[in-house]
């Protein structure tokens, strides 16, 4: 069990897939009056004694290789351990697949972010250890939603990632499908102020766990790009300090002084469409240091799908996450184009 001074993310890795128990708390203790409960491995809650309306949930490790959110997360939840970082608001830490983490790898059986909203039990049902992970996460994010207090709250995820290759915008995030409700502005300023002034708004549901928070609960809920994969230790530290001090300041409840929204502030980006891999034989047709966000002309050749070509639709048509080797029936490639943020239905 984890003991008062051992490190959470050290407790988490030694217990890779979550701790089997009856009770619901594995461990509670009080620092000054911030309550701390652990629920699982890698999940743990930070309570102030009169929380403030906002709850927060902060995820990382749904790709085992993306190690800067991890070492993000691990400063903040070891800052409010030590008293440095006092919660004025509730927050959850998640750090999603420890077993990933240990590998090095982006996953152990099956991407997890394409598990959530019951994409879990879909298919063939819970046949790995990843697909159980994403059921039981989605069971701690509901039950840390529905024990907040009473009364008008907001509720805010950031599902923190680095992506597979460099990016034209080092930092950028993907605001999920809303279903026809406005995209906010103080989202917007909240991701700029953590260093990402770029947005991608998907249009349709998917399986991602930020959807999940967005469709289930009504929250604020984003998958946050935060750069590049990189090793432990060699994330460049000043690259993630907007994030990390931004965060800690939302914790702690202190005031963002945002301003005035400045639509010229943020590159918008629409989803063109998604390419999945339909075939045994799936290439892109593009270098492998080609740039997320890189564009192409109309007729140039994106991929061979088996003995389907698949070109560009438009000029300026660009590229984002492209990825040859998912599986079959998984999404290899996006394609989106640039809009102005003032065309935006806006609140």
């Amino acid at each position: 069990m984890l003991q008062p001074q051992q490190n959470f993310l050290a407790f988490t890795r030694d217990h890779e897939w979550g701790i089997e128990s009856d009770e619901s708390i594995l461990f509670s203790q009080t620092i000054d009056s911030i309550t701390m409960q652990v629920w699982d491995s890698g999940i743990v809650v930070f309570t102030p004694p009169n929380p403030g309306p906002l709850d927060i949930v902060l995820s990382c490790a749904v790709h085992g290789d993306e190690t800067a959110p991890i070492e993000i997360c691990d400063e903040l939840i070891e800052a409010i351990r030590s008293g440095k970082l006092v919660p004025r608001h509730r927050v959850l830490f998640i750090i999603a697949n420890p077993a990933a983490i240990n590998i090095g790898k982006r996953f152990v059986d099956e991407n997890m972010n394409r598990l959530f909203s019951g994409a879990h039990s879909e298919g063939e049902g819970l046949i790995n250890q990843e697909r159980v992970r994403a059921k039981a996460i989605e069971s701690y994010v509901a039950r840390f939603f529905a024990e907040a207090p009473s009364g008008p709250r907001q509720r805010l995820h950031y599902d923190m990632h680095t992506a597979i290759r460099d990016s034209a915008h080092e930092k950028f995030a993907v605001y999920p499908f809303t279903h026809g409700k406005p995209y906010k502005k103080r989202q917007l300023q909240l991701l700029a102020a953590m260093g990402v002034d770029t947005v991608l708004l998907h249009e349709g549901p998917t399986t991602t766990f930020s959807y999940f928070s967005v469709r289930q609960f009504d929250a604020d809920a984003f998958t946050v790009e935060l750069g590049k994969v990189r090793p432990f230790g060699q994330n460049p530290q000043q690259n993630f300090a907007a994030c990390r001090d931004t965060l800690a300041r939302l914790i702690a409840g202190d005031e963002l002084q945002l301003g005035e929204f400045d639509a010229k502030q943020h590159h918008i980006y629409q989803v063109q469409r998604s390419i999945n891999r339909t075939q045994q034989h799936f290439e892109l047709c593009f270098a492998d240091d080609v740039a997320n966000f890189t564009w192409f002309e109309a007729g140039e050749l994106l991929a061979r799908d088996g003995d389907s070509d698949i070109h560009a639709n438009e000029p300026g048509e660009a590229i984002i996450f492209p990825n040859a080797k998912v599986a079959i029936g998984q999404r290899a490639l996006i394609t989106v184009r640039q809009i102005n943020a003032e065309q935006l239905d806006l609140v």
